[in-house]
């Protein structure tokens, strides 16, 4: 015991800034082994005893103290605080206060309840405690020592303390006054050292945090999460994290934003790329509506179906590919991008279709015809996007419904026979006008027979609709 001091000394140097836990709820039980020396100097008696307290420290003119464990306890926490402690121990008492006394047995159980001011103290690693409690004291026997029966019931008080250098041990020193009413000469000072063991707590993961408190307690945590994980230190435990294994951000759910573009890696499909949420993260750099991934000309705005570029118009006829029947040669809209014959082409058709004949008032047609009617079927197929409208015509001989409706019928003849010789049905239409379109005088025999005829034309207004319908 004399060298007390410096053993508290280094143990306040060398455990001064570990955080620790004490004996507590989750560390229920603790022992303790060490030495103890018992004063019966200083406790307020005449001699050979000196007054209360006084010489507290003469360790070598009044301390017993027996070189070896002689002072074992078993505590149990309490609550709020508390600790019952029960103790036994055993010295050799040689020093009577003043006197020497022949070597007599010491023997003595304790019970206390003793209380940490350790919370008072932010539960750091200095523990004071007091208590108070009771005993028994059997002393040897004391014949012909001049000490009279010293065998006693004490009331007991303590002042220790602990230093707490790991979760579960702890470095003690205690000073108990052992009071007894009768005899008096049983009063003394019992002063031990010793090491603490706390034990009982279950912590099953391991974490440091016992399972009555770990809300994980089969998974090694953090304090902070309440013994639950955080296993990519991000700052968001594992229950709450969605991406558990990657860092990342609260407001993801702590799933990482690779590229910054604010959307969470696990919905971005180019979680590398900056990109809009439109296109799921990805990159669209021409604004087209077409992932550049997927954009064969992303720096230009073109249609998905022409793979993000734009449509060609490769005749310069104002009429994209996509749209135009004849994307090499240029034509009007009319006629979807083809060409339309000329005037030229027309009066070429005009000129055969002069020479076809028809039998007398009647809508067959002549067969020395057939061969300026394959000519003029020739032409057609060379406009294979023009539609031709076929006209009939007559001279002023006659009624007028009679020549309307023979007009309407030769017209309606030759349109058949073009379309029984090559010119598909819905590039033709026909339409009969009588004697209401003479190109000569009606007077002279050369007049009217100028006026018996069919020409051909252009249907304008049937392709215009059928262009419109193809758009719709």
């Amino acid at each position: 015991m004399k060298h007390l001091s410096k053993i508290v000394l280094a143990t306040l140097l060398i455990f001064g800034f570990t955080s620790v836990k004490a004996q507590d709820a989750n560390n229920p039980w603790a022992i303790g082994i060490g030495t103890n020396a018992v004063d019966f100097y200083p406790v307020g008696e005449d001699a050979p005893r000196g007054d209360f307290f006084d010489q507290y420290f003469n360790s070598n003119d009044h301390w017993n103290t027996l070189p070896a464990i002689s002072k074992l306890t078993v505590s149990r926490y309490i609550g709020a605080g508390f600790v019952g402690e029960f103790s036994g121990s055993i010295n050799q008492i040689d020093q009577y206060g003043d006197r020497s006394v022949g070597d007599l047995a010491y023997y003595s159980l304790d019970l206390s309840a003793d209380y940490s001011l350790r919370a008072m103290l932010n539960d750091g690693w200095f523990d004071p405690v007091i208590g108070i409690g009771t005993g028994y004291t059997w002393i040897g026997d004391q014949d012909g020592q001049d000490i009279e029966n010293a065998d006693a019931l004490t009331l007991n008080g303590k002042l220790g303390f602990n230093f707490w250098f790991s979760d579960n041990v702890a470095l003690t020193v205690e000073s108990r006054y052992k009071h007894a009413f009768e005899p008096e000469s049983a009063k003394h000072f019992q002063h031990s050292a010793g090491i603490k063991f706390m034990f009982g707590g279950k912590d099953t993961d391991g974490d440091g945090i016992y399972d009555k408190n770990d809300e994980c307690p089969e998974t090694p945590g953090l304090e902070e999460f309440n013994g639950c994980p955080d296993t990519d230190g991000d700052g968001i435990e594992d229950r709450q994290d969605a991406c558990p294994n990657e860092a990342g951000l609260a407001e993801f759910d702590g799933c990482p934003d690779t590229d910054g573009d604010g959307i969470a890696d696990p919905d971005d499909d180019c979680p590398e790329e900056a990109g809009t949420p439109e296109m799921n993260g990805c990159p669209d750099s021409d604004g087209d509506g077409v992932r550049d991934g997927d954009d064969n000309c992303p720096d230009e705005a073109g249609p998905a179906e022409n793979d993000g570029c734009p449509w060609p118009d490769s005749d310069g006829d104002g009429i994209l590919d996509k749209d135009d029947d004849c994307p090499n040669e240029a034509g009007p809209a009319a006629s979807n991008g083809c060409p339309e014959p000329s005037a030229e082409v027309i009066s070429e058709l005009n000129e055969y279709s002069k020479t076809v004949l028809f039998d007398f008032n009647k809508a067959s047609i002549r067969k020395e015809s057939e061969d300026a009617l394959k000519s003029i079927v020739d032409i057609m197929n060379e406009y294979p996007q023009t539609i031709f409208h076929v006209e009939g015509h007559t001279d002023s001989v006659g009624s007028d419904s009679y020549n309307m409706k023979l007009s309407k019928e030769r017209a309606a003849s030759v349109e058949k026979w073009l379309e029984e010789n090559g010119v598909p049905s819905n590039r033709l239409t026909s339409e009969g006008y009588g004697e209401t379109q003479p190109i000569a005088t009606n007077s002279t025999p050369e007049g009217r027979q100028e006026n018996r005829r069919v020409e051909i034309s252009l249907d304008k207004e049937r392709e215009m609709k059928n262009t419109s319908e193809d758009n719709e």
